[in-house]
């Protein structure tokens, strides 16, 4: 029902929009709408919609404190978690960090990707390539 209502509005709505139908016959809508509003199953329907929306703010009215309440109290239990692990998760990631840094860098990797000659060491091959001679159309 309230799909057919809606669309015979949108259809009103668009004929009054698009037509070309003049002036009696936005009136003549317009007093059918009119008796549509005023038929007592519609302001029935109305008024039960209106106590049904007062009751609904009346009650979210009174549950929300309590509903904001248990949000925080939430949120802040669940900060203290994270808070409380937090040293430990910094401590993995300084371990982390330090065994892949190279020990002239305070870390604590045991093989410095850098050659005595200033070139990389490239972990895969073992091997200390010049990056002096690249140029950008080698392989």
């Amino acid at each position: 029902m309230r799909y057919k209502a809606m669309f015979v509005a949108g259809f009103a709505v668009g004929f009054v929009a698009g037509a070309r139908s003049g002036r009696e016959t936005y009136d003549k809508m317009v007093a059918y709408a009119q008796q549509v509003a005023e038929h007592p199953k519609v302001q029935q329907a109305r008024s039960a919609a209106q106590a049904k929306a007062t009751e609904f703010a009346k009650t979210a009215k009174e549950k929300g404190p309590d509903y904001a309440k248990n949000a925080a109290s939430s949120a802040a239990s669940m900060a203290q978690t994270q808070a409380g692990q937090m040293p430990k998760y910094l401590a993995n990631v300084k371990q982390a960090a330090s065994s892949r840094m190279p020990a002239r860098f305070a870390g604590s990797a045991d093989t410095d990707d850098v050659a005595p000659d200033g070139n990389l060491v490239y972990p895969a091959d073992g091997s200390a390539e010049t990056s002096a001679h690249y140029t950008p159309d080698m392989p």
